[in-house]
């Protein structure tokens, strides 16, 4: 399953993500993928003011959003990063690390989610390609729009042949670690969201109870 959640980023925020990307330097994104054969992109340089600033903006834009909450239920999340992809850049078919060190502890990887951030129009090639099965689905939204999906699928970024792509990347640990548990308690709370006003107090009640146990018996499982 995946979200895709409009308006992360106001327009203000996208303008500074964008001067900021245009001034801080960018390095190698094998750096942190020393072993990959299939990743050939930029990532800003941690070592750069720019980074600070970006990650806590596009960390700040998704811990505020509602949508993104309700649907990846984050315990943990990783500093987003800027990434670029100039012509001829790609991505190959790779699906993402497991585990990662965030600060002094690891972070076991269930969600990924990219923020775009420049026009679909202002290059080419270059979409977020998930692979399921036999069919891909491709993403490039309009700028300050995110796509969350499981890191467990096979995704690749398809080759820029013109322009730049622009975006922010960042991995989230779930509270809840089943991803069928995660998207029937996502349904489930959207149903109560939609529908629960119109019950009884009682049944409305009831509801919110099997919601509430539901959370913390399939948290426990982390």
């Amino acid at each position: 399953m995946f979200l895709e959640i409009p308006d992360v980023l106001t327009a203000e925020e996208v303008a500074q993500l964008k001067s900021i990307a245009q001034s801080a330097k960018f390095v190698d994104g094998r750096i942190s993928s020393p072993h990959s054969t299939v990743k050939d992109n930029l990532q800003v340089d941690h070592a750069d003011e720019g980074y600070q600033v970006s990650s806590r903006m596009m960390a700040t834009a998704l811990q505020r959003n509602e949508a993104f909450r309700n649907y990846a239920f984050p315990a943990l999340m990783a500093p987003p990063l800027l990434a670029r992809y100039e012509p001829g850049m790609k991505y190959g078919v790779h699906s993402d690390s497991a585990v990662m060190t965030v600060g002094q502890r690891q972070l076991r990887s269930d969600l990924s989610c990219t923020i775009f951030l420049n026009e679909p129009e202002a290059y080419e090639g270059g979409a977020l390609a998930v692979h399921l099965g036999s069919r891909v689905i491709e993403f490039k939204l309009k700028p300050g729009d995110a796509v969350v999906y499981p890191s467990t699928t096979l995704h690749e970024v398809t080759p820029v042949t013109r322009g730049e792509r622009l975006v922010g990347i960042t991995f989230i640990e779930s509270q809840i670690v089943d991803s069928t548990l995660r998207e029937l308690l996502y349904d489930l709370d959207e149903v109560a969201a939609l529908e629960g006003f119109n019950m009884s107090p009682e049944n409305r009640t009831r509801l919110q109870h099997v919601r509430t146990n539901l959370r913390r018996m399939w948290s426990a499982t982390k």
